[in-house]
C-alpha cells in the first residue's frame, strides 16, 4: 500500500478530512521532528501529517529540523510526499492566490544543512543528482488535478529559497527577478535536497500570498497579509491535495467512472471508457499486467469480447505474442468451437475458431471485469475443449460481492486483478 506525506498542515489536519487520525510520536538520528506525526486516511489512501514550522508556528524557516522531517517520513514509510508552502511572487502574471506547481529551485540559505553525507566511505563519495529535482510522477498528477478543479495555477515555477525570518530587501527581490527565480520562500530547497537524498518522490504546491517588495505600486509583503491570503485560499490547496491522493495511491482506480444505477436500478456501473481514453492511466493497466506475465512464458491471449479485446490485443502486443479473440454467437467466420453458460435470465455462449489455440498453448484469459464469472469460467472451458492450458484469468476490475473471482478459484483457475469495487 501507497503512503503519501504531506508537509505543511494547515487545515489538513480537519477530522473531516483525515480519517482515523493518530498522533504518532517520534525521534530520528538527526534530532527531533518539528511535529508529531498524525497518521490516517485521505480516502482509502494512507497519509501521514507533518507540520514543518510546528503545529503552533513556533519554529523559525532556519531552525526547521530539515533532516529530521524527512527522515521520519521516510521511517514512517511515506513513498510520496507532497509538500505546501505560501510564496512571494516574483512576477506580474503569478497574482496572489494563484498556485504554483513548482519545477526548479535556487537555495540561497546560509546557515542549513544541505547534505546526510558528512562523511563518505573511503572512495565511495555519494553525490545525488539535482537536475530535476521534483517528481515528475507527482508533478504531473498535481497539474492535471489543478487543471480538472479548474484552479487558478502555474505549471511550473522556479523558487528561490533564503534565509529568513527577515524578508528581503528591495534590491535582493529585484535580484532575484534577474536571476530567474518565479518566487521567493524560506523552507523548500534544504526540503527537497533531503527528499532526494532519501529517495523519495517529492513535489510542492506553492501559494503566492503577496509580490514580496520589487513591485513598488503593491503593498510590501507582512506576514499578516501572508496569512490573509492564505487562509482566504486554502481550501484550494486542501482540494488539490485530497483529489490527487487517490491518482497517487490508487491511480488506475481513480481513473475509473462509476455510473449509478445503470443499466437497471440499484447497479453500480464500473465504465472505464475513462481509464482507456487516459494515456497514463491505459499505460499502467498494461505496464502492470506485462510486468506480472512477461516471465510467465505466455503462448497466446485471449481477450474476451469486448472490452477484452482492447487490453488483450494491447497486451499481447508488448510482450510480443498473438491474440486470440472469444466472441459472442455468430461472429466468426470460420469453424468454431462454442461454449455456453447460464445467465440470470436464460443462457448465452460465447465461440472460438477452432484453429486460433494449438494444444498445448499456455492461455491468459483477458478482461475488463470479473463480476459473477459466468462467462470466464466459460471462456476458460473453451481454451481447454481446444486442448490450451489456461495459466491464468487477469482482469482490470473485480467485484468481490458477486463471488465471480472465487467461482474461478474454486474452479482451479488462477485469478489476478489490477483494482476492487466494492458492490453491485
Amino acid at each position: 500500500m501507497v503512503k503519501i506525506g504531506i508537509i505543511g498542515g494547515s487545515g489538513l489536519d480537519n477530522p473531516d478530512i483525515l480519517k482515523n487520525a493518530l498522533d504518532v510520536e517520534v525521534t530520528t538520528p538527526y534530532g527531533e521532528p518539528s511535529s508529531m506525526l498524525k497518521t490516517g486516511k485521505i480516502g482509502n489512501a494512507e497519509v501521514v501529517l507533518l507540520a514543518r514550522h510546528g503545529r503552533e508556528h513556533t519554529i523559525p524557516p532556519t531552525f526547521v529540523n530539515y533532516k529530521a522531517n524527512m527522515w521520519a517520513l521516510k521511517n514512517a514509510g511515506c513513498d510520496y510526499v507532497i509538500a505546501t508552502t505560501a510564496c512571494g511572487s516574483l512576477r506580474e502574471d503569478i497574482r496572489r492566490g494563484d498556485l504554483i506547481i513548482l519545477d526548479q529551485f535556487i537555495d540561497f540559505t546560509r546557515r542549513r544543512d544541505v547534505s546526510y553525507y558528512e562523511r563518505f566511505e573511503p572512495h565511495k563519495p555519494i553525490h545525488t543528482g539535482m537536475a530535476e529535482p521534483f517528481s515528475k510522477e507527482l508533478r504531473e498528477i498535481l497539474i492535471e488535478t489543478a487543471r480538472e478543479l479548474g484552479l487558478n495555477f502555474h505549471e511550473k515555477g522556479t523558487v528561490i529559497t533564503i534565509e529568513g525570518a527577515r524578508f528581503s530587501t528591495r534590491a535582493e527581490s529585484r535580484m532575484f527577478r534577474l536571476w530567474g527565480a518565479d518566487v521567493i520562500n524560506m523552507s523548500i530547497a534544504p526540503e527537497a535536497i533531503f527528499a532526494n537524498e532519501l529517495g523519495l518522490k517529492y513535489a510542492v504546491i506553492a501559494m503566492s500570498t503577496d509580490y514580496d517588495c520589487w513591485k513598488e505600486d503593491e503593498e510590501s509583503v507582512s506576514w499578516e497579509m501572508i496569512l490573509k491570503i492564505f487562509e482566504e485560499n486554502v481550501e484550494k490547496v486542501k482540494s488539490l491535495i485530497v483529489h490527487a491522493i487517490p491518482k497517487i495511491s490508487e491511480p488506475i482506480k481513480a481513473r475509473i467512472r462509476t455510473i449509478p444505477n445503470w443499466p437497471k436500478q440499484g447497479v453500480m456501473f464500473r465504465d472505464i471508457t475513462t481509464l482507456l481514453k487516459d494515456r497514463k492511466g491505459f499505460n499502467l493497466v498494461i505496464e502492470n499486467f506485462y510486468e506480472r506475465y512477461k516471465d510467465k512464458k505466455i503462448d497466446v491471449i485471449a481477450g474476451i469480447e469486448a472490452r477484452g479485446f482492447i487490453i488483450g490485443s494491447a497486451l499481447a502486443s508488448k510482450l510480443g505474442i498473438g491474440f486470440v479473440p472469444l466472441r459472442k454467437k455468430g461472429k466468426l467466420p470460420a469453424q468454431i468451437v462454442s461454449e455456453e453458460y447460464s445467465l440470470e435470465y436464460g443462457k448465452d455462449s460465447i465461440e472460438v475458431h477452432k484453429d486460433a489455440i494449438s494444444n498445448g498453448s499456455r492461455v491468459l484469459i483477458v478482461d475488463d471485469l470479473i463480476a459473477s464469472g459466468g462467462t470466464a469460467l466459460a471462456a476458460c472451458n473453451l481454451v481447454e475443449k481446444l486442448g490450451g492450458k489456461v495459466v491464468e484469468c487477469a482482469f482490470v476490475i473485480n467485484l468481490p460481492d458477486l463471488g465471480g473471482k472465487k467461482k474461478l478459484e474454486t474452479s482451479g483457475y488462477d485469478v489476478f486483478n489490477l483494482v476492487e469495487f466494492e458492490g453491485k
